[in-house]
């Protein structure tokens, strides 16, 4: 566990969602690990990490095995094992080298109607194969104009981490994405993303008053080289969920540097 005075290493992490072939991503992995060879500069200051479609993970796990790039799943199923057509289980990625994976994010609770107890179990399968769960929590655009954004975010958040035990849920990040600015070109502000990833943050410290300030907390609302250096200044945003600006190398690259 790191000590309370260690810095927190930002964590970029590519969501490709349901885009490029196979093949494509190979190709477009080798560019991105050759532009990162030439960078003598970039020493350690981030943790890249790209979080592709189930058909790319064997090849690409295989290809960025040894790098600076981690390679994560976008989803694992609740279960272990046995007669669920279509699913993948939390072993079958770790077997494939995986470190990490998204659970929760908006479109699947949107589109596959998934909620906190089914997001919390997939947390849980997900850190007892020691795979990182990526934990995604964020409120629509009528809970904001409301007044309860931070109640819908903390519910989420709490109902996510319910029985996540102190010893494996060391390793958990957690995802502010703002539904209403996914996709859409609309982004919160700077000090909206603070405010909101600030109360994730004591959320996380009440619960795990060990580490819980050492966890790092992502904002995942329409990151891109544009905002990503006032978004990634603020003290409570250790990342970025990032989506379309994470399929072209230079935005990922631009937002990357950002984090120096």
């Amino acid at each position: 566990m790191q000590s309370a005075d260690t810095p927190i290493t930002p964590l970029i992490a590519g969501n490709w969602k349901m885009n490029r072939l196979p093949s494509e991503a190979q190709a477009w992995l080798r560019d991105l690990l050759a532009r990162l060879e030439a960078d003598a500069d970039r020493g350690s200051r981030s943790e890249l990490l790209l979080c592709v479609p189930f058909t790319h993970l064997a090849g690409m796990s295989e290809l960025a095995f040894g790098t600076p790039v981690g390679i994560g799943a976008q989803d694992v199923s609740r279960h272990e094992a046995g007669a669920y057509t279509g699913e993948v289980s939390a072993p079958m990625l770790a077997d494939l080298g995986v470190r990490y994976v998204i659970v929760g994010h908006s479109e699947r609770r949107e589109y596959h109607a998934e909620d906190d107890a089914t997001v919390n179990a997939k947390a849980q399968r997900a850190l007892a194969h020691g795979l990182t769960p990526i934990v995604c929590v964020g409120e629509r655009q009528a809970e904001r104009d409301a007044g309860r954004a931070v109640e819908v975010v903390l519910g989420q958040l709490a109902g996510a981490l319910e029985g996540l035990e102190p010893g494996s849920a060391e390793r958990l990040v957690v995802a502010y994405e703002p539904v209403w600015a996914i996709g859409t070109g609309r982004t919160a502000t700077a000090d909206d993303a603070q405010e909101m990833c600030a109360a994730v943050r004591g959320a996380l410290r009440e619960r795990y008053p060990a580490f819980g300030a050492r966890l790092r907390v992502l904002y995942g609302g329409s990151m891109k080289p544009s905002n990503a250096a006032e978004l990634l200044a603020k003290p409570d945003v250790n990342g970025g969920l990032i989506g379309g600006a994470s399929l072209e190398i230079d935005d990922l690259l631009a937002i990357e540097r950002a984090t120096a």
